[in-house]
């Protein structure tokens, strides 16, 4: 009788998640001597190259990607291609890392006899270090699952999928060990929304006070009024001696002229919020971010190391600096 669709997703889950867990618990000394291998040779200026066939071959194109993108320079090398002149990507300084869970793949078994000619080492991730693949390898990290999620225990399911988390553990990991920063991310990806978050600062996506409501503490809410309006935001930040006093917002507005309408007449320092939040002007967008959403407000100050007002962040403006 044919499965429930539902019944028979979540077995796919089950077993792709059974092979994971029986991956993460092989992983030993041969895993860390391949960090270490990956360490030598980009401090010594090289690259890791990867290489594989099928679905291997897009899960090797994927991890390159990822390492990357995280400080680890990769590069995938079809072996067809290799076949055809590709092979000139290899450099002395670099590691091949060949990727095939039978390790029986013919059209990659043939190219790595060439590419170890070319005096650089040969790291396999295959099932078994007795396979043909194992055997040619200068270091084997063996990964073995279970079983596929495929009825017929034939088509690539878990394998790659605990493939593709093999090679994000890689990642991870050198990433730790290169000391890599949200910084050093943040110059290898300037496009995006991803780039601007880590690369950009309070400083360039705060409104300057040219275009802000500042006002002293004795400045009537009229005025105060008035000059967000100009300004068109929705708070004036309150200064006093040149340093952050308080912060008054239309909400705040609201409030008091429900209770009384005078209010209009009252100063600054009589209806302020003191001690408003602030940020210094050196601040990452994404810190921006994250005070914004933990403190649930829609204006926050930006100051500088003495504490002086340099503008401020309206949430309103976020979403055309695509940061949002």
């Amino acid at each position: 009788m044919k499965k429930a669709i539902l019944e028979r997703a979540r077995e796919v889950f089950d077993t792709e998640i059974e092979g994971l867990v029986a991956v993460r618990d092989n992983l030993g000394a041969s895993f860390e001597q391949l960090v270490h291998r990956c360490m030598d040779v980009i401090n010594a200026g090289g690259k890791l190259v990867f290489t594989g066939v099928g679905k291997s071959g897009y899960i090797g194109k994927k991890i390159a990607a990822t390492l990357s993108s995280v400080g680890s320079p990769s590069v995938f090398m079809h072996p067809v291609e290799a076949r055809h002149g590709d092979l000139g990507i290899i450099q002395k300084h670099d590691l091949l890392i060949a990727l095939s869970y039978s390790g029986e793949t013919e059209e990659l078994l043939v190219v790595l006899t060439p590419a170890k000619r070319l005096g650089v080492e040969l790291v396999a991730i295959t099932a078994s270090a007795g396979s043909t693949l194992g055997k040619m390898s200068d270091l084997v990290v063996e990964m073995p699952v279970p079983r596929e999620a495929c009825p017929f225990n034939l088509a690539p399911t878990t394998t790659t999928t605990a493939l593709l988390a093999l090679g994000d553990a890689l990642a991870m990991v050198l990433l730790d060990e290169q000391g890599f920063t949200k910084s050093d991310y943040g110059r290898l990806h300037p496009g995006g929304a991803i780039g601007r978050m880590v690369t950009m600062r309070a400083s360039d996506i705060m409104r300057d006070k040219e275009h802000s409501a500042i006002v002293d503490p004795g400045t009537k809410v009229r005025e105060a009024l008035f000059r967000m309006s100009h300004a068109r935001c929705g708070s004036a930040i309150v200064v006093d001696n040149g340093k952050l006093a308080g912060i008054f917002t239309d909400g705040d507005f609201r409030r008091w002229a429900e209770k009384d309408m005078s209010v209009l007449e009252r100063e600054m320092r009589e209806v302020m919020t003191p001690g408003p939040v602030s940020i210094r002007q050196d601040a990452l967008a994404v810190e921006v971010l994250k005070v914004l959403e933990k403190r649930h407000i829609d204006d926050i100050v930006v100051v500088d190391d003495a504490g002086g007002v340099c503008g401020f962040i309206d949430v309103q403006d976020l979403p055309g600096l695509k940061l949002m």
